[in-house]
């Protein structure tokens, strides 16, 4: 199959699935003689293992890791089990922090009085933070929404 193909059936980006393959993750394919890459259902499943392992949140120094585990059946999978654990404990540790964000981000809110922004509670919080509220940058996922208050 070609790049696009395996693209289409793993949902990984063609630059992405060349970026694996240029830092080694994934194996240089073959060549067709007109130089088009081809793949087999061996990178396919490899590749599945990778995107599904990233969506997970292992960074790609574990998945090589795990990776070269899945090649040697015959080891110990403690191996394995200590990054899974590792990566569970950064994921709950994610999760508390953005937990007490939603939570500072309620408070704000709430104290909200829906008046003029000379009076706006969220406002005053975002510039002089309560003592104990947190300091944590937390990137978003999202883009930022443009305000429809705010000209272009």
């Amino acid at each position: 199959m070609q790049i696009g193909d395996l693209s289409r059936r793993t949902g990984v980006n063609i630059e992405t699935i060349r970026y694996y393959e240029r830092i080694g993750v994934l194996p240089k394919p073959a060549r067709q003689s007109n130089g088009r890459r081809t793949y087999s259902p061996a990178d396919a499943v490899r590749l599945g293992f990778i995107r599904h392992a990233r969506d997970l949140g292992f960074d790609l120094t574990s998945v090589r890791v795990l990776l070269a585990l899945q090649e040697q059946p015959e080891v110990s999978c403690d191996d394995a089990s200590l990054i899974a654990q590792d990566q569970l404990e950064a994921v709950e540790s994610r999760i508390a922090r953005l937990l007490k964000l939603r939570d500072e981000l309620r408070r704000m809110i709430s104290e909200c009085g829906r008046g003029r922004v000379a009076e706006c509670r969220v406002i005053e919080a975002l510039t002089t933070p309560a003592k104990g509220t947190l300091s944590l940058h937390v990137a978003s996922s999202r883009q930022p929404q443009r305000s429809p208050a705010l000209p272009e």
